[in-house]
């Protein structure tokens, strides 16, 4: 299963990843497990300087910037056929 987090302290920008994501996964029918990360101290841990923040499996897909659905939709679909191999 794919493990998604989203970077951010809740502004309207993290909150617009976070729902731009979950309708990515519903519509490619994917599950993931998502978590939001809020707090400064973990967000640093994945070396962002701006948020919001999209990582999948570990890794920073997007920082500082909304991506599109598309991007994140791609995002998903790579890591999820990696998860496969």
């Amino acid at each position: 299963m794919l493990e998604i987090k989203i970077l951010g302290p809740g502004c309207s920008r993290c909150q617009a990843l976070e729902k731009m994501t979950s309708e990515a996964l519903a519509e490619l029918q994917v599950e993931a497990a998502v978590e939001k990360i809020t707090a400064i101290d973990q967000i640093i841990k994945y070396r962002i300087l701006s948020t919001p923040g999209l990582v999948i499996n570990g890794k920073v897909k997007s920082a500082g910037r909304l991506p599109s659905r598309d991007e994140i939709k791609r995002w998903i679909e790579e890591e999820n056929n990696i998860g496969r191999e």
